[in-house]
């Protein structure tokens, strides 16, 4: 694997260097095309992930919601709140444990679904590649996502 040489590369903190700045920007594109896909459907790309957890699974604890998607309760309660107030999630505390709270579909979010199947499609097409090159990114970017999870900050250092 090529290591760093700051000597050699004094060019490393240009911009277009950055690896975390090109998964930024692709970010920023994929959220301005899934909001239009999303439009017709009254969810943010936020929410629609939400929905994508509990289609998935059915009635979860919040907790759970929130290491599917990695999101704390600060972030994911107002989604949550947000949805059930759209009528698509129906929230509830747990009789056995009244410090958890569950979030399920309702009859309405899980007829939401079926409008939603096109989403994939829509996103698919947007990005031009085909369905294996999607894949294959997907799997790369799930594997350094797992590499950088892995990292103990500690063992960076200082900077130099």
């Amino acid at each position: 694997m090529e290591t760093l040489d700051t000597n050699r590369d004094e060019d490393f903190l240009r911009l277009d260097h950055q690896i975390c700045f090109s998964l930024h920007a692709a970010t920023r594109a994929f959220n301005g095309v899934y909001r239009a896909a999303l439009k017709d459907l009254g969810l943010t790309y936020p929410q629609y992930l939400v929905m994508l957890v509990l289609w998935e699974h059915g009635e979860l604890p919040v907790k759970r919601i929130g290491e599917h998607l990695r999101l704390d309760s600060g972030t994911l309660s107002p989604l949550l709140k947000r949805l059930e107030a759209a009528g698509y999630v129906e929230r509830r505390r747990s009789a056995e444990d009244e410090r958890s709270v569950t979030a399920r579909p309702t009859e309405t979010g899980t007829a939401l679904r079926a409008k939603a199947l096109a989403v994939p499609k829509r996103i698919a097409a947007a990005t031009g590649m085909e369905l294996e090159e999607i894949r294959g990114m997907r799997a790369r970017l799930n594997e350094l996502a797992a590499r950088l999870d892995s990292v103990d900050p500690d063992d960076l250092g200082p900077c130099e």
